[in-house]
């Protein structure tokens, strides 16, 4: 069949989603330094073992004729493209990152970025999350992200303070039980 009559895609319009933008315009983008050394071992991952491998793939795929019909050309194709798109982000992400050690923040009797701070609810459950930059927030490991409606709640606060948390549900009082810095391990 002619290649004029096939459908190759390469990277055109159709497949490529919009890149989500974690992070208001207005605002820096916060890490710290295990954030930080997290994604840039998932650059070199990308970059140094798993596109090589991956274009290696496509030009033996293609070296064996009829691309149409190669399962392993057209899915190392997409594949490649995945793996582009995301070193892509992370090169955007390390560029733009300013490191804050929270083992070196001042003030310590504050949260700020970096803090692990313990808060009681209205219910006395207490909750323990640590402020950290958009791309470490993990809930299951208790990181949320600094611009997080909770972590605005907490910021600039001190042990014994309560704050309204406002929430589609309603609005909520915390009360902070304590503030600690500490060094994170790498995840």
């Amino acid at each position: 069949m002619s290649k004029a009559f096939t459908k190759e895609n390469d990277g055109g319009e159709g497949d490529k989603p919009e890149e989500v933008e974690l992070l208001p315009k207005n605002l820096k983008n916060y890490m710290t330094p295990t954030g930080f050394a997290a994604l840039q071992a998932e650059f070199r991952q990308l970059m140094r073992v798993e596109r090589p491998k991956v274009v290696e793939v496509v030009a033996w795929a293609a070296g064996n004729g009829d691309r149409s019909e190669n399962g392993d050309y057209i899915y190392g194709k997409k594949r490649l493209r995945e793996i582009d798109r995301r070193v892509r982000y992370l090169s955007k992400r390390l560029e733009s990152a300013e490191v804050v050690d929270p083992a070196r923040q001042q003030g310590l009797e504050q949260v700020f970025f970096g803090a692990t701070v313990c808060y009681a609810r209205e219910d006395d459950s207490e909750h323990t999350v640590t402020l950290v930059g958009v791309d470490e927030a993990n809930i299951d490991e208790g990181k949320i992200s600094w611009i997080s409606p909770v972590a605005k709640a907490l910021m600039k606060k001190r042990e014994g303070d309560t704050v309204e948390l406002h929430t589609p549900a309603g609005s909520e009082t915390l009360e902070v039980v304590s503030i600690e810095y500490r060094i994170l391990p790498l995840s």
